[in-house]
């Protein structure tokens, strides 16, 4: 019985090297790793419910449509109070000659 990973394949003596190797590497320290490890494994679980769950939840649940609009209404007159100016001959002013 072997796995293959990619070009690599892993016989048990490579897995026995492998785990020799972690001892040694980390021996007192590994029961913390093993910790860390599993509750590492724990939370990327509940990340993966948690994303199953909205995607249910939403493909579940009752779609909203938007409320209609309202009709438009007519322009509305606005009354100005700025002072009007005409252009009438009488009341162009011709400068001053210096």
């Amino acid at each position: 019985m072997t796995a293959t990973l990619g070009f690599f394949t892993l016989t048990p003596t490579a897995v026995l090297v492998i785990l020799l190797l972690g001892v040694l590497l980390f021996g007192k320290k590994l029961p913390e790793m093993g910790r860390m490890l599993g509750r590492g494994v724990v939370e990327f679980k509940k990340g993966l419910r948690g994303l199953e769950d909205e995607v249910d939840t939403a493909s579940s649940a009752p779609r909203q449509e938007a409320p209609p609009l309202e009709a438009p209404r007519p322009p509305q007159r606005v009354v100005t109070t700025a002072p009007k100016f005409e252009d009438t001959p009488n009341n162009v002013t011709t400068p001053p000659k210096v």
